[in-house]
């Protein structure tokens, strides 16, 4: 199972990753270990935001990519709600994503 994840860091910015181990990933980013991102290495990471599970890494390497082309308000109306997933991604994408409860 992969997962991608939006993260909110300091200065009010996001970040989007894709993981195979959240509670890993999660504790290099917070932790803000050699692991983790060069991103949240110097933008503090402070919550995770959102979650969304697919089978596979060419899944969620799309979805990652679809995300980070997203803009700033389209995000947070993500986040907030995910009804909107099909208006930003496709309906045929909704079956692919299972939004996971954080």
């Amino acid at each position: 199972m992969y997962y991608i994840y939006i993260i909110k860091c300091e200065g009010d910015l996001l970040y989007t990753g894709i993981t195979t181990d959240v509670d890993r990933r999660m504790d290099e980013h917070f932790g803000r270990t050699t692991k983790c991102a060069k991103f949240t290495r110097s933008h503090k990471a402070l919550s995770l935001e959102a979650l969304w599970s697919c089978g596979d890494r060419s899944l969620a390497s799309k979805l990652e990519y679809r995300i980070k082309q997203l803009t700033k308000a389209q995000k947070l109306r993500l986040i907030a709600d995910n009804a909107c997933f099909s208006e930003l991604f496709g309906t045929e994408n909704t079956e692919l994503y299972c939004r996971e409860i954080i």
